[in-house]
Order: C-alpha cells, then sequence, then structure tokens
C-alpha cells in the first residue's frame, strides 16, 4: 500500500513513524540539539502566553495610572494575550479529548 502522506517511513530521522518495538532507543532530546521534546514546546509556549498576560496587565496598569496614553497598544496587548491564552486553552482541550481517547481503548 503507498503512503501518500509520508507518515510510515523506514527512515525515523526523516519525520516518518518508526516500525521499531518498544526495546528500540530513544529519539532525539532538546540536549542533542536535534528536535525539542513536546514537554519543552509546550513549556516554552505556556511561558510565552504568560508573558503577553503579564504585558497586558502592566499597559493596562500604566494606562490607568496615566503613565502611557496610547490606548490602541494597551488594548492590541490585551487581545493579542487573550488570544494567545484561548489558543492554549483549545490545545490543552484536544490534548484531553486524545487522553480521553486513548484512555478508553481495551487492551
Amino acid at each position: 500500500m503507498a503512503d501518500p502522506l509520508g507518515l510510515i517511513s523506514s527512515n525515523p530521522g526523516a519525520g516518518g513513524v518508526s516500525r521499531s518495538g518498544p526495546s528500540a532507543p530513544k529519539g532525539p532530546t532538546a540536549s542533542d540539539g536535534a528536535s525539542p521534546e513536546f514537554k519543552d514546546v509546550m513549556m516554552k509556549h505556556i511561558e510565552q502566553v504568560n508573558r503577553l498576560q503579564q504585558d497586558a496587565d502592566t499597559a493596562i496598569e500604566d494606562l490607568v495610572s496615566g503613565r502611557r496614553d496610547d490606548m490602541d497598544a494597551v488594548l492590541m496587548a490585551k487581545q493579542k494575550a487573550d488570544v494567545a491564552f484561548q489558543m492554549l486553552l483549545q490545545v490543552r482541550n484536544k490534548m484531553m479529548d486524545a487522553y480521553e481517547e486513548v484512555k478508553q481503548i481495551r487492551v
């Protein structure tokens, strides 16, 4: 059968799924510099969303206290933080859905 998407490959380093069993050596880690682990990527994005929210809070405080007067920039910072948080929340929801599906698989 053909593999039109290239998901099954004999070369696991090319981004395909390896056919090896559980005793296969682990793939490259973040310390190797090849590809980061999923946990590292998620932590980076969570920190980025947190930083955007802190920037928006700081911008709001500055606007309220009179240290800045550009309302548009404050609204943009708040909107960026909200969109980033909603995106992170949707990723979390998809991960929980996938976890529930895997949990229901009978072995």
